[in-house]
């Protein structure tokens, strides 16, 4: 009888043990507001803590790397870029999970939206910590929206889907992944051209707003028709339904996201979570006194056909509309030219007030300087295809090394130093496409090729302790040469005994640790952040100076 009850009692425990471990709450239902998921094990808080922390970094690798990008830089301002300190003390604290719980409730949503500490974790990210992205984002979507909504309701799914964009691309039409998507709903070039997009030397429609959108509707009532599960669909999205296929077998058969959740591949893992964090997010800017930026080129537009070859500095010059703005109103042509034939025509738009002009103008604007874009109305062979180096010759070449980085592949590094695949396998005696992360690859390049600008390097000129003291002779010699001796006389006599070897390097406007380790050679983001001694949810700032190790 008591081996009886003892028996019962280790159930109940483990029972009881295992809710806390893994409850999680779906505001929608009728649960109080107050409950919210939890995981009071020791192991279990600290398991949630490294997905929180992994979930965070990944997606904020991603949104700087969006944010610092071409498109985004044009189309707003400095301030609106770097406002994420800019906010009262008050609103840097995450509120309490009820308060959370009662917003998401209260959004009429189709979708199911859980609450957990990821979903957590992530709207503090839109709202505290990433206020800038939040406000592009929110401006941004005065423009994406009404074309989104438009598609959804087409294909009669749900508008809570719109949002899925804020977590592929930030609304950005030019964002490219390592993995070779593109455009605002993160297309592969497969999945692109099976769903009808045009992707060529010239165009590429996973940029295109319109088109991409259609696209990505279909896409997504496909996968409702395999799954029947929103929650699946918007992983199956982002990961491919392969994965989720794989994931649901290894879970038993669950036809649910939160049980096949640690089967899905990592990044999935936060993908609802985030979808959730910007939905919320989306809903309750204005309690959060969030404000949305509003984009420098003219979201009011119009468009007009085109059945001719086209260069956007044929337009600039003859209607007043910069290259810059016909980019941005027009991603998806990838060399400023639109291949436009009598027998294939492609839409041009422009601003509203320019149509007009340019319908007024239309023959001069073919016209001028045609033979130098188009001679014998031909369109010219793009620089960069015409200037990869086709032989693995090494002649009159100087070697370097590349050191091999997470998402790299040899397509993407052949392309880089414009090289073809070939050469590049045949330079490292590679059998395969096969290359591994730290992998130093060697690179033959012209003597004559440019030089790549040099980052701005800056001295520290305190020193802490006598000892460390720079004889001002030293100084005034090396300033002679450059900033590089300087900063290694620096470096060689302020060293601390068991300290890496570094250079400072000024954060400038638009930085962020992924742009900064581009710019120096064999450096990766954990160097840096090693270095300095950064966690994962480190924010830098234009001013702020960091170090950088000397090897580069």
């Amino acid at each position: 009888m008591e081996k009886m009850r003892f028996l019962l009692s280790i159930i109940l425990i483990s029972a009881i043990t295992f809710q806390l471990t893994a409850q999680e709450v779906n505001p929608n239902s009728k649960a109080n507001p107050d409950q919210f998921w939890v995981n009071d094990t020791t192991a279990g808080k600290m398991a949630v803590e490294q997905v929180n922390e992994n979930l965070e970094f990944m997606l904020s690798d991603k949104i700087d790397s969006m944010m610092n990008s071409w498109y985004t830089r044009k189309a707003f301002s400095y301030s609106a870029l770097n406002q994420d300190n800019l906010v009262r003390e008050e609103l840097k604290t995450p509120l309490p999970d009820s308060i959370y719980i009662k917003r998401l409730q209260a959004i009429d949503s189709y979708i199911p939206l859980s609450y957990n500490e990821t979903v957590k974790n992530l709207i503090g990210l839109y709202t505290i910590r990433k206020r800038g992205l939040t406000s592009i984002i929110m401006g941004m979507s005065n423009y994406y929206f009404p074309l989104f909504e438009e598609a959804l309701e087409r294909y009669n799914l749900p508008h809570e889907l719109k949002y899925l964009p804020i977590i592929e691309s930030a609304l950005n039409p030019k964002a490219y992944s390592r993995a070779g998507a593109s455009g605002l709903w993160q297309f592969m070039t497969g999945t692109g051209k099976m769903y009808g997009l045009e992707i060529n030397t010239y165009v590429d429609e996973r940029n295109d707003p319109i088109k991409s959108t259609d696209a990505a509707a279909r896409y997504l009532r496909d996968l409702y028709n395999i799954y029947g599960d929103w929650h699946l669909v918007i992983a199956a999205y982002n990961c491919g339904p392969g994965n989720v296929n794989k994931a649901v077998r290894r879970s038993g058969g669950k036809q649910n996201y939160w049980e096949i959740y640690y089967s899905l591949p990592k990044e999935t893992r936060g993908y609802i979570p985030a979808f959730i964090a910007a939905v919320y997010m989306m809903n309750y800017a204005k309690e959060h006194e969030l404000v949305a930026a509003e984009p420098s080129f003219k979201t009011v537009s119009d468009t007009v056909e085109v059945k001719t070859y086209l260069n956007f500095d044929q337009i600039a010059a003859n209607i007043g509309v910069s290259v810059d703005e016909l980019k941005q109103l027009n991603p998806q042509y990838r060399r400023n030219v639109i291949p436009a034939k009598p027998e294939k025509p492609y839409i041009l738009k422009l601003p509203l007030e320019s149509v007009s002009p340019f319908i007024d103008k239309e023959k001069d604007i073919y016209a001028w300087s045609r033979d130098r874009y188009f001679p014998n109305n031909q369109i010219v062979a793009p620089v960069a295809a015409s200037s990869h180096q086709n032989t693995a010759s090494v002649d009159g070449k100087k070697k370097i090394y590349y050191t091999v980085r997470s998402g790299d592949n040899v397509g993407a590094i052949a392309a880089k130093y414009r090289v073809s695949v070939t050469t590049l396998k045949s330079w490292n005696n590679l059998r395969s496409n096969m290359i591994r992360v730290g992998q130093k690859l060697a690179i033959y390049v012209p003597d004559n090729s440019p030089k790549k600008e040099t980052p701005k390097v800056e001295v520290q000129p305190k020193v802490e302790t006598p000892q460390t003291a720079i004889p001002d002779e030293k100084i005034a010699s090396a300033a002679g040469r450059d900033s590089t001796a300087v900063a290694s006389i620096v470096d060689s006599m302020n060293k601390p005994v068991d300290a890496k070897e570094f250079v400072i390097y000024t954060v400038q406007r638009g930085d962020s640790l992924y742009t900064i380790a581009q710019k120096f050679q064999g450096i990766t983001i954990q160097d840096i952040k090693e270095l300095n001694n950064f966690n994962s949810r480190k924010v830098i700032h234009p001013g702020d100076q960091i170090k950088i190790p000397k090897r580069a």
